[in-house]
This record gives C-alpha cells, sequence and structure tokens, in this order.
C-alpha cells in the first residue's frame, strides 16, 4: 500500500458578489456566486492575482449537501493564466449553515468544505500542474472565500 503524501501549493482568497438565485430545480436550490477579480494567490509554488468575471455554480441538495462547480483563473506574478475548474462539496449541522447563510462568520472547523480543482496550465513553469491531483480545504465568508490547496504526491 502506498500513502499519498500533500505539498502544500499555495493560499487563495477571492472577493464574491453576493448570491444570484437562480431558484428550486428538480435536484435542488441553485444559485450564482458571482467571483470579483482581485484576490491573491500566495504559496511556496505559485503566486499571483484571480482573474475576475468568473463564478460558482452552486446547487443545494435535498440532503443539505452543497455543491460547488466554480470555474475561474489565475494569473500569475510573472504573467502565465492558468484555467481552474474547481469542484467540492460544503456542509454541516443545519445551525452552521444557517449562521452561514445569515452572513455570519463561521470557523471553518465546525463544517466540511472540501474541494478538488483541476488545473489547466500553459507549456512552461507550471506544466507540472497539469500532471497532478490536487485536493483543497476552504472557509466562507459573507463577501468573501478562502482555499488552501495541496498537491497529492
Amino acid at each position: 500500500m502506498i500513502k499519498p503524501e500533500l505539498e502544500f501549493v499555495y493560499e487563495a482568497t477571492g472577493e464574491l458578489e453576493p448570491p444570484r438565485p437562480i431558484g428550486e430545480t428538480y435536484d435542488g436550490t441553485r444559485r450564482i456566486i458571482p467571483i470579483v477579480g482581485g484576490g491573491r494567490v500566495e504559496g511556496p509554488l505559485i503566486k499571483g492575482r484571480l482573474i475576475g468575471n468568473a463564478a460558482d455554480w452552486q446547487v443545494t441538495r435535498p440532503d443539505g449537501v452543497t455543491v460547488a462547480d466554480a470555474i475561474y483563473a489565475i494569473e500569475t506574478d510573472d504573467g502565465a493564466v492558468i484555467q481552474i475548474r474547481n469542484k467540492g462539496l460544503r456542509h454541516g449541522p443545519p445551525e452552521v449553515m444557517q449562521r452561514l447563510a445569515a452572513g455570519e462568520i463561521v470557523d471553518p472547523a465546525e463544517y466540511y468544505f472540501r474541494t478538488v480543482p483541476e488545473f489547466i496550465a500553459p507549456k512552461g513553469p507550471y506544466d507540472w500542474m497539469n500532471r497532478s491531483i490536487f485536493v483543497c480545504s476552504g472557509a466562507r465568508y459573507p463577501l468573501g472565500i478562502k482555499l488552501w490547496v495541496w498537491r497529492v504526491l
């Protein structure tokens, strides 16, 4: 048996606009969370900024689990543009999720927020991102987000 190790890649902070509801659908309650540009990406393997005009398309299933599907990009400090599709899950006790929905700041240890980002990087110094699996943990704030990304070794 080979146990995977994790290598820390970066921490990202981003600004979000208020959610835009789509409403009830056959698979749950849908909404769009616009991602505003200008957030930072800082880590030992990559540094840059989030590019705006992106969004997280979410559905909250009948069991209370929110499924995130965000597509956005980062521009590294040396000029590379890297596309990201970040899919994952967020859930917790109903009272915790109600506090998040009400705009309260909630300790991220009180809820589960994990994603699997997939990177599409250009040939060059970030090509290693095309050849690895990544995992992410996150924290949601009233109009912001923080993500911690690791590469699975």
